[in-house]
């Protein structure tokens, strides 16, 4: 054998050799093992009562004490919170949130730490503000709670105005009500005065006695609405001799008053579920009253009202339509499975429904685009379907859908929910019944009908007025309290009324007292512009919002009342500290004992350094490199039998 055929025998040794060990991959198993120490979390309340309580140098005394000893750094991965309103990642410590929501820590933390061990150490003064009741939300987190307990433990004598509730709005030349629970927290027999002042003038005034046995009083009264526009009061209690803190003396608070109440009738031949929960979501606005009537009894009384919602009309109905064509009224027609099709189709004027003798089940799907007020997502799409009668839509006037109807969870341009504007009068029409159930979900989801509420008075406002279309709207509050986020919402529309996201939208606001002027950009967030106001100060504010690339703005006026929640508590609330740890088998801890805390960290044998091993198989060589080699002893092969005229 030549040395050339020898070296071709190689070149197609190693070639059919690659083939075969690519074909077999073989592998083996590569063992690694690592040590996973336990996780310490570190859940420091961030709000503002620290540093009210005087409570701040403490805390980050402790926390420097903590991540300074070497031992508990080597037994444990030390990861640090801090939370007010919301829980966030950070070492950045500066006592300044508004609202303290402990709830939100169990229950953000036992997703993250659900497979680890993670014991915590709650540094806090038990205060919550915000959310559910952490005493059993901590239940959640399903490892050892150490709370470090701050503030006084020391009952000081107290009085204090506890709760103060009051409607947010009142209707011009009535009366409206107001109602405050004040507090006494000592032993002695005490004697105080209530006030009600609006700016210097002293609305209210009453003599109150407190003991020890007697330490609450409810006080009942009614103020005067006698002008259109806020009105803003001050509540207080005077402190009594010793009294450490005097900022829970006082409380303030608003009325809008308006000139006037819209009267809307829901007109019905027959009782529904339907109809009592868009009563109650209406009459949710003190602005709005609901009558509900049969056919007949509208007729005798409809000049009492600005809106009628006909439900599921049939031929009983004939004379109401009739006299509402010559109204200017807002109408508001829904249409479900008892609803006389033929005899609508024939008598509304504007729109007709195919008439199929079939129902259907229908999910609604949320138009970003429509255009003539401001509908924010409330999750429509988790909504239960409605039922719906089966068959085609049409209008014979130009119309905008809010929802459209979606079968089978596949979507569709059918409308569920439709307005049109004609010749000044403006009608709604929702394609399905059982809206109730709409409710009652949005409840289930926000733990308030709230969310759904606006919506519905949002479709009522629209039908109660007749102010043309704006390509800019903005959505507001005529006051604020200053604990709570001051967001205020706005849309643009293009000149064909739909959704602009490309506008850069700004805000000019104007502090009324000072005449200090600040700008804000508006952020886009979920198809809608936002800007968040929570760093203004309280005082009386006017603004403008400017469209950046069009000449077009839109102004208001609003107040952020002077109240901060934080500032209302006098003692850390050792009660419920002291359960929690009992019931996560951890142990409760005041800001002192911080020495007795570490030691008692690092004799813990629950919390040990656990070796884990990792096992992963790999091939004996790689795929990449055995192809090369394939392809390069083929190439060299062929080159030489190319070279030496065998091919």
């Amino acid at each position: 054998m030549s040395k050339l055929n020898m070296l071709f025998l190689l070149l197609r040794f190693i070639t059919l050799f690659s083939i075969l060990l690519l074909i077999i991959n073989p592998k083996f198993d590569n063992t690694t093992f690592y040590k996973e120490k336990p996780n310490l979390i570190l859940a420091v309340d961030n709000s503002s009562s620290i540093k009210h309580l005087k409570q701040d140098r403490n805390v980050l005394g402790l926390l420097k004490t903590i991540k300074d000893n070497e031992e508990l750094n080597t037994k444990f991965d030390i990861s640090t919170y801090t939370f007010g309103n919301t829980l966030k990642a950070t070492d950045s410590i500066t006592f300044s949130e508004q609202e303290t929501n402990i709830d939100n820590v169990f229950n953000q933390l036992a997703q993250v730490y659900k497979n680890e061990t993670a014991p915590m150490l709650l540094i806090t003064d038990g205060n919550q503000t915000y959310g559910n009741d952490y005493q059993y939300t901590a239940s959640n987190y399903k490892h050892p709670i150490y709370p470090i307990i701050l503030g006084d433990t020391v009952t000081h004598t107290d009085l204090s105005i506890q709760q103060l509730n009051v409607n947010k709005y009142a209707f011009l030349k009535n009366q409206f009500p107001v109602e405050c629970i004040v507090v006494y927290n000592g032993n002695k027999a005490v004697n105080s005065r209530f006030e009600v002042r609006s700016g210097k003038n002293l609305v209210y005034s009453e003599s109150v006695s407190f003991s020890k046995n007697n330490n609450s009083k409810l006080i009942n009264f009614t103020l005067p609405a006698n002008r259109v526009g806020v009105d803003t009061y001050k509540a207080t209690i005077t402190p009594i001799s010793n009294e450490k803190n005097t900022i829970n003396n006082s409380k303030a608070f608003a009325v809008e008053v308006i000139d006037q109440k819209t009267n809307i009738a829901i007109v019905s031949d027959f009782p529904h579920p339907d109809i009592g929960a868009l009563k109650k979501s209406i009459e949710s606005n003190e602005q709005h009253s609901v009558t509900i009537l049969k056919p007949n009894s509208f007729l005798v009384q409809k000049n009492d009202f600005q809106s009628v919602i006909l439900y599921q009309p049939n031929n009983t109905f004939k004379s109401l339509i009739e006299s509402l064509k010559t109204d200017n009224k807002g109408v508001f027609i829904i249409i479900g499975t008892d609803t006389d099709l033929r005899f609508l189709n024939l008598n509304a004027t504007y729109f007709s429904q195919e008439i199929t003798n079939q129902t259907d089940d229908v999910q609604a799907e949320l138009n970003k685009s429509y255009g003539p007020f401001l509908i924010q997502d409330i999750n429509f799409e988790s909504f239960p379907p409605l039922k719906s009668n089966f068959g085609d839509v049409s209008f014979s006037v130009p119309f905008e859908t809010i929802l459209y109807q979606k079968i089978e969870s596949k979507p569709t341009t059918k409308p569920l929910l439709s307005t049109f504007e004609v010749t000044g009068k403006r009608e709604a029409v929702l394609f399905g019944e059982g809206i109730w159930q709409w409710r009652a979900q949005s409840f289930i989801e926000n733990k308030s009908f709230v969310a759904f509420d606006n919506f519905i008075n949002k479709i009522i406002q629209y039908l109660s007025t007749n102010k043309p279309k704006k390509r800019l709207t903005i959505d507001y509050e005529s006051f604020y309290n200053g604990n709570n986020g001051i967001t205020i919402k706005a849309e643009f529309f293009d000149k064909n009324y739909n959704f602009d996201n490309r506008e850069g939208l700004e805000i000019t606001v104007k502090d009324s007292l000072s005449n200090t002027k600040q700008t804000f950009p508006f952020i886009l967030r979920d198809n809608m512009y936002q800007v968040d106001l929570s760093s203004l100060k309280p005082s009386e504010y006017s603004f403008v919002v400017n469209a950046t690339n069009e000449n077009i703005s839109q102004s208001g006026r609003f107040k952020i009342l002077e109240y901060n929640v934080e500032q209302q508590f006098l003692n850390a609330n050792v009660t419920k500290l002291q359960q929690v740890a009992t019931n996560s088998l951890g142990k409760y801890y005041f800001i002192v004992q911080n020495q007795s805390l570490i030691t008692d960290l690092i004799q813990d044998n629950r919390y040990q350094t656990i070796q884990k091993s990792h096992k992963n198989t790999i091939p004996l060589i790689d795929w990449k490199y055995l192809l090369f080699l394939i392809v390069l002893s083929l190439t060299i092969e062929w080159f030489l039998r190319k070279y030496n005229g065998l091919i």
